[in-house]
Order: C-alpha cells, then structure tokens, then sequence
C-alpha cells in the first residue's frame, strides 16, 4: 500500500529516493523549484543536463540527484498553461506526473516527492492542477502500486492549503 503524503517543505530538503522537479524544456535550471534544485544539487546537474539535450512538455527524464539527499531528480516538463487550450494543458500536465511515475518504477524507486508542477511561472491554476495530480497519482497506483511513499511537496502555503482540501474530501469518499 503506496502512502500519500502532504507536506509543506523545502523538496531540495527531503530524504527520497527521488524527487520531481518542475523542469523547463531546456533542463538548464531557471526560476522557482527548478533553479533551488539546480543550485542545490550542484554544478555537476546542469552538465549532465546538458547532455541530455532538453525535454518536450508533458515528459520527463532523470538524472543523478549529485549534492541533494536524493538519488535521483525526474526532471517533469508541465505546460505553459496559456500556450495551450485547456484540455491540451491538463493532457500535458497528466503525462508529465505519468511519465515521471514510470520513471520512478523502471528505476526502483520507492520513495518520491513531487512539486506543483506548472503553478508558478507556467501559471497553470492551482485548484486544477491540484486535482490533476492527485487523480493522476491514484489512477498509476491502481495499476502499478510498486512504490511505497509519494510525497505531495507544496512550498507555499495556498497549494499546501489546496492540496490539504482536496486529500480530506476524498478520504471522506473512500
């Protein structure tokens, strides 16, 4: 049985097996959790992302975690909310967290910890991509239920707040 866990917390800061980050196409680093990891995991992350040669949106590749308490990063491309219509978006942000959890799975990954994926910058609305990434998490687990902790990891209080909401209700619906 997979635990779903909410935390409001720094993701440079956990001990997982890997964490997600919010990646942008280029895997060069950039704003919000992408630029924290990068600064934290150390110069080696942003060579070995180079070598990659970047990441369509709505997928996601994996790296060494270098510096951080991880051992990998899955570096997911969430869409630019408005560069795409609203079911394109939602489509994108779901394969982003899908492909993301078949990485964690083909690297035995047991423990994982995920950000807000497209609601900083890539100005996704928070409420839905609340609601994509809880459904996306439980529908994978129903299929391949292999890993043992996924963490919700919300560094600002509103997602935390959102996020809060949307586990409670669906508790009271199990």
């Amino acid at each position: 049985m997979t635990n779903l866990i909410l935390i409001q917390a720094d993701i440079t800061k956990l001990k997982v097996d890997a964490i997600v980050n919010a990646a942008n196409t280029g895997l060069l680093g950039g704003g919000g959790v992408d630029g924290a990891i990068h600064r934290a995991a150390g110069s080696a992350l942003l060579k070995e992302c180079k070598s990659i040669g970047g990441c369509a949106t709505g997928d996601a590749k994996i790296t060494s975690a270098y510096q951080l308490d991880a051992r990998y990063i899955i570096h997911a491309v969430g869409p630019v909310f408005n560069n795409h219509s609203p079911k394109q978006a939602m489509f994108l942000l779901q394969s982003a967290y899908e492909t993301s959890l078949k990485l964690a799975l083909q690297n035995n990954v047991k423990s994982i910890a995920f950000p807000n994926i497209s609601t900083g910058v890539y100005s996704y609305p928070k409420q839905d991509a609340a609601i994509i990434a809880i459904n996306t998490v439980k529908q994978f687990l129903l299929k391949k239920p292999t890993i043992d902790k996924i963490l919700f990891c919300c560094f600002d209080k509103d997602n935390y707040s959102i996020y809060k909401s949307l586990l409670e209700k669906d508790a009271q619906n199990v």
